[in-house]
């Protein structure tokens, strides 16, 4: 649970930098809540991602991280072919913001997985 807790801190962190980010890059009409609906969809997935990778046992390390890469691409397949029409987001800034903000948490990940 410390681990988890560790990790969305340092995943708020990363990503409320990156929104800051491309908030300045992005500044259409919705883009910037496309970043934010991005923001929480990224950081729904890697938490759930993350637990997934903290239970594997010490064998199925390699199959609870193609877990983890299965859930992240079904988040962006999602998000492109659903939540963009649903939500009525602008797709530039959506897609680029989900990717951006699960890449750079996909990048902590380890970090925090070997403590």
């Amino acid at each position: 649970m410390r681990r988890l807790a560790w990790f969305a801190i340092a995943a708020i962190a990363v990503i409320g930098l990156a929104a800051l980010a491309l908030g300045a890059a992005f500044g259409g009409p919705g883009d910037h809540r496309a970043i934010r609906v991005s923001a929480a969809v990224a950081l729904a997935v890697q938490l759930v991602a993350f637990v997934v990778m903290t239970l594997a046992r010490p064998g199925s390390t390699f199959a609870a991280w193609g877990i983890g890469m299965l859930l992240r691409l079904g988040a962006l397949a999602v998000m492109g072919f659903l939540g963009l029409r649903a939500l009525a987001l602008p797709a530039t800034a959506a897609m680029i913001s989900l990717v951006t903000f699960l890449f750079l948490t996909t990048l902590v990940e380890p970090l925090l997985l070997k403590t």
